[in-house]
């Protein structure tokens, strides 16, 4: 009987634009592709990780070590196909073990064309992104594990990384659309809205599926309306709230476009305005703030952030590579959260009118649901309104 190599030949490639080379086990698609490099701290949650909008441009790299142990399933896609290029994870995925999987990870990768390494010492690479800062990096993957070593670095090198680069007219919406699919509940699963509710126009910079399950969730009738929608197209509507969604890129390059929208929504009108990650960032830019690039972002599911009105603090599930800049808050805008890692700001409001913003996904999925108060809070501040 042959003997079996502890140390198979490596099908998959992950080189860093400074050279630096990690090789494990290909697993999903094969080929090649260039993105930025991130990690994610969550322990669940693996596919709506890699169905997130807000991951265009990314390879993940999952810190935790049991990825693909559940599986997937179609009821846990947060939009038709996976944002993020690609992941990178320590032990190669299992064969799913969840009543609920309907294939595993590796064939679900493979039918999504996405690209997964696995057995890379995920510690290293994470230690190495939060010290250097995301790095560009080219990910391959070949069943007869040939690569072309140079190749892979200068594709590296070239790419042009997330500054300045809008995406969200990439993974938006092409038309408008009715949502009225609720939170998952056991033991009918997803359930639609029936009764009238709150004629709320969301606008989709890279709208997550369980962000619109929310607000239907919480008393609202939703109009999608795509990242480009200029504002007398969202007033035709004639909304009582507006919803201004996560997304991924860079903030100043889709404000070219939305930031104009939403300060007439402001002008015009004294409408409820609640926006979320990306959504946050164009509700900031638009008030009079600017945004800058982290070092590493924000990528988890247990991030603790502080209310500085209450003294509460939430733990939340972020996916953010750019913040608002606090310092640059124009009078008028408060800010009202704060991330306990490192400062940054995490929340804003208008002292005067129902217009606020949160940097985190408070819809949790994946993550806790500290955060759901406030799509409670968006549809009261709508009643209240009349």
């Amino acid at each position: 009987m042959p003997a079996v190599s502890s140390n198979p030949k490596p099908t998959a490639c992950l080189a860093l634009a400074d050279g630096t080379l990690f090789f494990g086990q290909g697993f999903g698609a094969s080929g090649q592709t260039v993105a930025e490099l991130c990690f994610n701290t969550a322990m669940t949650g693996y596919q709506e990780i890699m169905t997130d909008p807000s991951y265009a441009g990314q390879v993940v790299t999952f810190t935790f070590p049991h990825v693909g142990n559940v599986g997937t399933n179609p009821e846990d896609d947060e939009t038709t196909n996976p944002a993020a290029a690609g992941m990178v994870v320590r032990w190669n995925p299992t064969e799913p073990s969840n009543w609920r999987a309907t294939m595993d990870l590796r064939e679900w990768l493979k039918r999504q064309g996405r690209i997964g390494i696995g057995g890379v010492d995920t510690r290293r690479l994470t230690r190495a992104i939060r010290q250097q800062g995301a790095p560009h990096v080219a990910l391959a993957h070949d069943p007869e594990g040939n690569f072309d070593i140079e190749a892979l670095v200068a594709a590296a090198r070239a790419f042009p990384g997330l500054e300045g680069l809008d995406l969200a007219k990439e993974v938006t919406c092409s038309q408008s659309y009715r949502w009225d699919e609720m939170r998952w509940a056991w033991p009918e699963g997803y359930r639609n809205r029936r009764e009238p509710g709150r004629r709320v126009v969301a606008i989709d910079y890279g709208a997550k599926r369980n962000i619109l399950r929310c607000l239907a969730s919480a008393g609202c009738d939703v109009t999608v309306l795509p990242a480009t929608a200029t504002a007398e197209e969202v007033l035709a509507h004639e909304p009582e709230g507006i919803f201004l969604s996560n997304g991924p890129g860079d903030p100043a390059a889709t404000g070219e476009y939305a930031v104009p929208m939403i300060r007439t929504i402001l002008e015009r009108t004294d409408l409820p305005v609640f926006g979320i990650c990306l959504g946050h960032q164009m509700l900031a830019l638009a008030l009079g703030a600017k945004t800058v690039k982290m070092n590493h972002g924000h990528h988890g599911a247990n991030h603790p952030v502080k209310d500085v009105e209450t003294g509460k603090v939430e733990i939340t599930s972020m996916n953010h590579g750019f913040t608002v800049d606090s310092q640059t808050l124009p009078e008028g805008v408060k800010e009202t959260h704060v991330s306990l890692f490192d400062g940054s700001n995490c929340g804003i409001r208008m002292v005067d009118r129902p217009v606020f913003s949160v940097q985190y996904h408070p819809e949790a999925s994946p993550g806790p649901q500290d955060s759901y108060y406030l799509f409670e809070r968006f549809v009261e501040a709508i009643e209240n309104r009349g």
